[in-house]
């Protein structure tokens, strides 16, 4: 079978099973603030939370390039894979850096949903993305860390069994430079929470199941340390360039929803007798907003296949999340604006979706530090911050 027509007999068999969860699954649950259980444990059943994990152990083996075309067919479909994304690039960094027997027990396990490894502890409420400024600490004592701290955002705690934590194993001021002296621990959810971890819930504009998190003498065993003690910041890096693809697939699949929704709106909604999408001031934005999410969905593909293919891909990665982000909220607004009153009645789901794609400008990285890094990193000017 080639690529193209693994794609498309993928991208078939995701919207097949996306087409079992209505607008009207995901609205009620906006409304309830209730997870997606239902979803999530159907997406797993089918394999498709897997396809990163090799085949030997579990998972499909497939690429970053399939795994996003999956988020981008959930978003597409109208649904919101931030309900469940985070465990493809969080099991990278066990699969990349964990020991043998730690990939062998927990892997396998969480291909087959026995496992959920859904949250990522890293954010913090004074630090934000400066990650290397950390307070939360794990103190090492004979066989055990014994973490104090606080996170901040991070969701799907409640309906996760494992949770990946940065925290700092050396304090900053005795490090040579401050990226070193971070640890990636795996935390046991069950066991932790209650237990030296407390977590409280934020109602936020968006149904995301998101918490802040409390460590109080947590003890996190020494042998659920992945790879080496003080290098957890190269471990983060390593994933994010997996992030950045993928969220900018779902992105792609918000804009490319929202273009399919206005262009079927405006062909059908007649207002002083004439179709409103025969208007070029309706028509053309909506145009444009297509250029740009097709033009994004090119640099997302680029980027995936760097990332497949072994090769630096930092710049592609970075450049495929802002302007898919850019081109989803461009879409979004016009939507929205070709909708006019109605684009607020939640029974059009255009407010949903608008509020979730809204999120990419900001998270998990701001448009703004993207551009600095592309300043930085790819066209060689100062540091700006």
């Amino acid at each position: 079978m080639t690529k193209t027509e693994l794609h498309t007999d993928l991208r078939t068999a995701v919207r097949e099973l996306c087409s079992r969860f209505p607008d009207s699954y995901w609205r009620e649950l906006d409304a309830k603030e209730v997870y997606p259980e239902e979803f999530v444990k159907t997406l797993t059943e089918a394999g498709y939370l897997a396809a990163l994990i090799p085949n030997e152990l579990g998972g499909s083996g497939l690429g970053i390039a399939e795994a996003s075309i999956i988020l981008e067919e959930v978003n597409r479909s109208g649904g919101n894979s931030a309900a469940c994304h985070a465990q493809m690039y969080i099991m990278g960094t066990l699969l990349r850096h964990g020991s043998e027997e730690q990939r062998r027990h927990y892997l396998p396990k969480i291909a087959s949903g026995e496992l959920r490894l859904q949250a990522f502890g890293v954010t913090e409420p004074t630090t934000g993305t400066d990650t290397t400024q950390m307070k939360t600490m794990a103190v090492r004592k004979g066989d055990r860390y014994v973490v104090n701290g606080q996170k901040v955002w991070i969701s799907r705690v409640d309906y996760s069994d494992l949770m990946l934590l940065v925290a700092r194993t050396t304090p900053l001021e005795d490090v040579k430079k401050k990226t070193e002296g971070l640890s990636v621990l795996l935390v046991d959810l069950k066991k932790a929470v209650g237990n030296g971890m407390t977590v409280r819930p934020i109602r936020a504009m968006i149904n995301h199941a998101t918490t802040e998190v409390f460590f109080d003498n947590l003890e996190v065993p020494v042998e659920n340390r992945i790879g080496e003690e003080g290098k957890g910041f190269r471990y983060l890096l390593d994933g994010l360039n997996a992030e950045r693809v993928l969220i900018a697939a779902e992105c792609v699949g918000d804009g490319r929803w929202f273009i399919e929704r206005a262009c079927r709106y405006a062909s059908d909604r007649v207002v002083f007798g004439r179709p409103i999408g025969q208007n070029q001031g309706i028509q053309f934005p909506i145009a444009r907003a297509h250029v740009n999410v097709e033009a994004a969905d090119l640099m997302r593909i680029r980027a995936a296949e760097l990332f497949d293919a072994g090769q630096p891909c930092g710049a592609e990665a970075n450049m495929a999340k802002l302007l898919a982000a850019d081109a989803s909220w461009e879409a979004a607004n016009v939507t929205m604006q070709t909708y006019g009153g109605f684009g607020f009645a939640e029974e059009y789901d255009v407010e949903r979706k608008f509020r979730e794609t809204r999120l990419y400008q900001t998270a998990p990285i701001s448009t703004n530090l993207i551009l600095s890094f592309i300043g930085q990193h790819v066209l060689g000017m100062p540091r700006s911050f």
